[in-house]
């Protein structure tokens, strides 16, 4: 029978989280100091974090982790951690660990349960929404070009409606996601393009693309480098609608991997929303791995 036991020190468990996430970065791919950074985010949080540890017979088997929090004016919850140990999984341990932790955000009022995951899961949150993934691969050397195909940087010209376009579709994939209202998500791209972009073109170690085929313009690019140690963060490669469907998404990869190689970095990310099912089919193919992971599940059982 499993049985949840609330750990008055954590320090244990600290230890084995950040060893199985930082092996977990390194496995999809990021360098040891990217990797290192990534699980410095993680750590400044998790000392907030409720921590049990899951039990069967008295012996400890594995660790779950929450935590509850106000955002937005609605009260929501973190699954931080859920892991069983591999001599004791396939015995419903994870089931009921997952159980508990859903009853325990419940009843401390969150609406909303959300998980990261890092690790793979094994199906454990298959009920949970995706609401995206971080994507990302080791560059090695530069691909090949694409015959017809180039990338030119953007002009001042170019910016502007490129600038639109690029914060309406942010917003909108926030909101298609569930993470917020429209309003809200309209708000949130506002305040991130200012902060990400303060100089708009000429903000430093951003790389801004026009993509072309046959000298004809087909879609952008947004490169950020230096986002993480030795990598570039793609916030953005986007084709016209009129020219998705006819092969330029590789492409456009490519010319993300060649300016990421230009900048000394070694390896490129992308995060991509849930419900997006082309890119990350591309992102697939491509041998792009998942580095994390994000579910929500809506919280509606009574506490009582």
């Amino acid at each position: 029978m499993t049985e949840l036991d609330l750990l008055d020190d954590s320090a244990a468990w600290q230890q084995d989280f950040e060893r199985r996430t930082r092996a977990a970065y390194t496995m999809s791919g990021l360098d040891a100091p990217a990797a290192e950074h990534m699980l410095d985010g993680v750590r400044r949080t998790a000392c907030t974090w409720t921590v049990a540890g899951i039990m069967d017979a008295g012996t400890r088997v594995g660790y779950a982790a929450v935590v509850v929090a106000e955002e937005n004016g609605a009260v929501v919850s973190r699954v931080g951690d859920l892991h069983v140990d591999a001599a004791h999984t396939g015995r419903g341990h994870e089931r009921a660990a997952l159980d508990w932790a859903e009853r325990w955000c419940e009843e401390r009022g969150a609406t909303v349960i959300r998980v990261r995951l890092a690790e793979p899961a094994d199906g454990l949150f298959d009920a949970y929404g995706l609401r995206g993934q971080l994507r990302a691969r080791r560059i090695d050397f530069p691909p090949e070009l694409v015959k017809d195909f180039a990338a030119r940087p953007m002009t001042p010209a170019d910016f502007p409606e490129w600038l639109a376009t690029e914060k309406a579709s942010y917003a909108d994939n926030i909101t298609r996601s569930g993470a917020l209202s429209a309003e809200e998500a309209l708000r949130k791209s506002d305040r991130d393009f200012a902060e990400l972009i303060p100089e708009g073109l000429d903000t430093p170690d951003n790389t801004f693309l026009v993509l072309e085929a046959n000298g004809e313009p087909v879609g952008t690019g947004w490169l950020k480098h230096g986002y993480l140690p030795g990598v570039t963060y793609g916030y953005g490669l986007r084709m016209a609608e009129e020219h998705r469907g006819k092969g330029f998404g590789r492409a456009a990869m490519a010319a993300g991997e060649r300016a990421t190689l230009a900048s000394g970095d070694s390896a490129l990310m992308f995060s991509v929303w849930g419900g997006n099912e082309v890119a990350m089919n591309l992102y697939t193919s491509a041998g792009y791995r998942i580095v994390e992971e994000n579910r929500s599940l809506p919280l509606s059982r009574s506490s009582g």
